[in-house]
């Protein structure tokens, strides 16, 4: 059982560009104010022009390496299908909004919390469960995006 890195490599990149695509897509459209690389940039600087900089990057770069875990699922069971990943980026989708989000004001150096509200340091915004503080279409978004970022993997890597 031997990783194909090149398939990897490819598709990885290309799901996380579709992935990012649709989250940002889904902000411009009004389906959901919560821009991830926004927030994850702010955790680095204050810089607002910035921090939408870093977080772009390192968004797309989880991403990428996250497409591994997916990799790793196909390689496992031996076979890769548009509606493995697609369940594989559902599970992710769910641990992301029901876990993570509600976090992340704890890791977050600039987010408020929400039961203290925001200070002069801490004025973005958290995000809550399900992240429905940015919006009551914001976990239709991120379940779409991750479930689209696990049918291209799915369908498109090749497992040796």
């Amino acid at each position: 059982m031997q990783m194909n890195w090149m398939s990897w490599l490819i598709w990885g990149f290309a799901s996380t560009v579709v992935l990012t695509s649709i989250l940002a897509g889904s902000q411009g459209i009004g389906l959901t104010r919560m821009n991830i690389p926004y927030m994850l940039g702010t955790m680095f600087t204050p810089n607002r022009d910035r921090a939408q900089f870093i977080g772009f990057f390192f968004h797309f770069a989880n991403g990428w390496i996250f497409s591994l875990v997916y990799v790793a699922a196909f390689q496992l069971i031996g076979r890769s299908t548009w509606w493995f990943g697609a369940l594989i980026g559902l599970v992710q989708a769910t641990f992301v909004l029901t876990m993570l989000l509600p976090i992340l004001p704890a890791l977050h150096p600039r987010m408020a919390n929400e039961e203290y509200g925001p200070t002069v340091v801490r004025q973005l915004e958290p995000p809550g469960f399900l992240g429905m503080h940015y919006g009551i279409r914001t976990p239709l978004s991120v379940l779409i995006a991750h479930a689209v970022f696990g049918a291209i993997l799915g369908t498109f890597y090749v497992v040796k």
